[in-house]
């Protein structure tokens, strides 16, 4: 018999509180170094997209490897026009910076929008953002971040920014009020680290319609909620709207580290040589990693999966929890869902992996689903068999 192998990293920093499982490989499912299976709810926390080894990426991927893996952008890479052309058309907007997470994409953003201020002469820009909204943990994304607990320790946090509550425009008119400096307003479609809340169509319409009247920048993170999760390829396409700034990472290339800044007319031409830059982004196997994730995700019709199976599957929680005095709501839109507590329920991470299933949770008492958008209707099935009996005796505590 096989000795049992511990999972444990004793010389890397100690920044995660990481469960005691080491994952080895993937089929659809996961594996850890001991043999154990894993239906996937986590996805890598929205990045498979494909789900794991999936048969038309890898050999795109091995014969990238093969050919060419970083140049340096002093050269063009044909892939990451190939990448910005598709991005282009599937948003509607204009052209695309790319770099290699989604910190650095809302970085880009943030200095797109004070660029753009300054182009106009504002010399102190302000920034509008959200309560509960997380864009990173670099200083000036843990600024635009709206959650203390993170920010705490890393004082002082970068300046310019205005915190506003979610869908309710008259707080976003009354805390702008007669301030020339404001240039852009900043926000998640769906907050993920957040607690998975969703902006209403009609609240995205109507910042979209301030932004036109006031002239600041739309700039919506699209990181998480992004490329195909909810059933369009971005989530703030079904309030029919358009940004003109749209950071994306995660998802996009299914695994290999890639971020991007896709921008519309009015922000495209902001960054001139020398203004930004990054030394692995738009890196030759990053950009066939995207390039391969969107034509599979167009063969597969994922985007419908992602439809189909999220509201099979948020029916069926909605069905076995609604009603349960220790549940609050279910919400979330395609393959992006949330289960809120009525108190914190970190432990659940944990016994879910126990039962053979991985999840996180977020906002101390939201159950985050975010699967590849390749889970199957059997699967979703599965997770909730796993889910719900631990949920309801949590609860019951």
């Amino acid at each position: 018999m096989t000795a049992h192998i511990e999972a444990a990293s004793p010389h890397t920093m100690n920044t995660y509180a990481r469960l005691p499982i080491a994952l080895e490989r993937g089929q659809g499912r996961v594996w850890d170094v001991n043999g154990k299976s894993y239906l996937d709810g986590l996805g890598g926390i929205a990045v498979n997209t494909l789900g794991h080894n999936h048969p038309k990426l890898v050999p795109a991927l091995q014969e990238q490897i093969g050919k060419l893996i970083h140049c340096s952008n002093y050269y063009h890479v044909p892939n990451a026009e190939r990448l910005a052309k598709k991005l282009t058309e599937l948003s509607g907007l204009a052209n695309v910076f790319f770099c290699c997470t989604g910190l650095e994409a809302n970085e880009a953003a943030l200095k797109l929008a004070r660029k753009f201020g300054h182009d106009k002469g504002i010399a102190r820009p302000q920034i509008v953002v959200y309560e509960k909204a997380f864009h990173g943990r670099s200083i000036a994304t843990l600024s635009a971040t709206g959650n203390p607990k993170i920010q705490k320790g890393f004082e002082p946090l970068v300046e310019g920014f205005i915190r506003v509550p979610l869908n309710d425009i008259d707080a976003l008119k009354q805390a702008t009020e007669g301030n020339p400096d404001v240039v852009a307003v900043f926000f998640e479609t769906i907050q993920g680290e957040g607690g998975v809340n969703p902006m209403r169509a009609e609240y995205l319409q109507q910042v979209r319609a301030l932004c036109d009247e006031k002239d600041w920048l739309l700039m919506i993170d699209e990181v998480q909620c992004g490329m195909g999760r909810t059933g369009k390829w971005f989530a703030h396409q079904w309030a029919g709207i358009k940004p003109d700034v749209m950071p994306l990472a995660k998802g996009l290339g299914s695994g290999v580290p890639i971020g991007a800044v896709v921008a519309g007319p009015k922000a495209a031409n902001i960054f001139q040589p020398g203004n930004h830059g990054t030394t692995f982004g738009g890196n030759p196997l990053a950009m066939r990693a995207g390039v391969e994730t969107i034509r599979i995700m167009e063969e597969e019709r994922l985007l419908d999966n992602a439809a189909k199976v999220g509201a099979h599957l948020k029916s069926a929680l909605e069905k076995a929890l609604t009603g349960n005095p220790g549940v609050k709501e279910v919400r979330g839109q395609g393959l992006m869902l949330g289960i809120e507590l009525t108190k914190p329920c970190g432990v659940l991470v944990q016994r879910a992996a126990d039962a053979g299933l991985l999840i996180s949770v977020t906002a101390d008492s939201v159950v985050r689903l975010v699967p590849p958008l390749i889970l199957s209707q059997a699967e979703a099935d599965e997770l909730v068999g796993i889910l719900v009996p631990l949920i309801e005796a949590f609860v019951n505590e």
